[in-house]
């Protein structure tokens, strides 16, 4: 099986932030398969299991914060006993421009809290990830990532969020290069 985790902060004060690209992906993904999400208090985390891309897979937004991602991630791996080659980790990314993907197996976390916080706890950078670029701002860092879309950008942050989906439908059903070959930085 494999888990696909949406990184975000949980609440409604968070929904539609650039920060929360994860959990919209996941979003998307729980609705275009049918599959129910439900919280997991154990876990710290929302989860739903399934069926995507011809695999079981479970889907994951972890609602320990975003600098906190690691240790629900971490719960539910040591939990379900998951390899990290199994796991996929989708966020948003600052430092890649907004609309692009880049597809990852492995590497460090970058500039991100949430991955720096998911790689300490796995005690691993191996595993796959979905970055959705959403630019770098001009001014205040935690103002854009904390920030809503503008209503000009919703509509081109909506269809990122959908590629992003499909790319994990992508790996899931055709492998990681299919998808970083169809839908990696400028490939659309």
């Amino acid at each position: 099986m494999k888990y696909i985790f949406g990184l975000g902060n949980p609440g409604l004060k968070y929904r539609n932030t650039r920060h929360n690209a994860g959990f919209s992906v996941v979003d998307i993904l729980a609705r275009r398969h049918g599959i129910p999400m439900k919280k997991q208090a154990k876990m710290e985390a929302e989860m739903g299991q399934g069926h995507i891309g011809g695999q079981r897979a479970s889907l994951v937004k972890p609602l320990t914060f975003m600098n906190n991602s690691g240790y629900a991630v971490s719960a539910v791996a040591d939990y379900y006993d998951v390899d990290a080659a199994d796991i996929i980790v989708v966020y948003d990314d600052i430092d890649i421009p907004f609309g692009t993907l880049r597809i990852r197996e492995k590497g460090s976390a970058g500039t991100h809290n949430g991955m720096r916080s998911v790689v300490f706890c796995l005690q691993t950078d191996a595993f796959l990830r979905v970055r959705v670029g959403i630019g770098k701002p001009a001014h205040s860092l935690t103002g854009h990532v904390l920030g809503k879309f503008e209503k000009e950008m919703r509509g081109e942050a909506e269809e990122l969020f959908a590629r992003a989906a499909d790319a994990c439908e992508t790996i899931l059903s055709d492998g990681v290069q299919r998808a970083q070959e169809l839908y990696q930085s400028g490939n659309r």
